[in-house]
């Protein structure tokens, strides 16, 4: 069986993310969308609230998809729960180098990162964006 986790604030969940998500469950039979704990963002909503906001947003017939909140390294919940790849959505140049620093680390730790590019309509939306919008 092969797993995937896609880490990410999801401060909100965006029409983005969910199009990683729906492309990643169609290569891997297991996708767990990790709502990370990271301090640095200083989200508006706890995770576990994020976390059932996005098991609101995501149809019933996903069912190889779940969701879980982490406060450590991804890497260390793949290897917990027998994930071999990070699943990571760039939009442009700057998401790209950025990802590239994590994959390198994490593949010294051992997991494998695939980057799924955003569909060019949605390249523009980002969940700051989003909570400027709706804040």
């Amino acid at each position: 069986m092969t797993a995937a986790v896609y880490p990410g604030t999801f401060d909100p969940f965006t029409a983005g993310h969910r199009d990683v998500a729906e492309r990643a469950r169609l290569l891997f039979d297991r996708v767990t969308v990790l709502v990370a704990v990271n301090d640095e963002k200083h989200p508006g909503v706890p995770p576990e609230q994020r976390a059932a906001a996005i098991r609101e947003q995501l149809p019933a017939a996903w069912t190889n998809v779940a969701v879980a909140t982490w406060a450590g390294l991804t890497a260390d919940y793949c290897h917990a729960h027998r994930a071999q790849v990070i699943i990571r959505g760039v939009r442009n140049a700057g998401d790209l180098r950025q990802e590239q620093q994590l994959a390198a680390m994490n593949l010294e730790l051992g997991i494998t990162t695939l980057y799924l590019p955003t569909r060019p309509a949605l390249a523009t939306v980002s969940s700051s964006g989003v909570r400027a919008l709706t804040g």
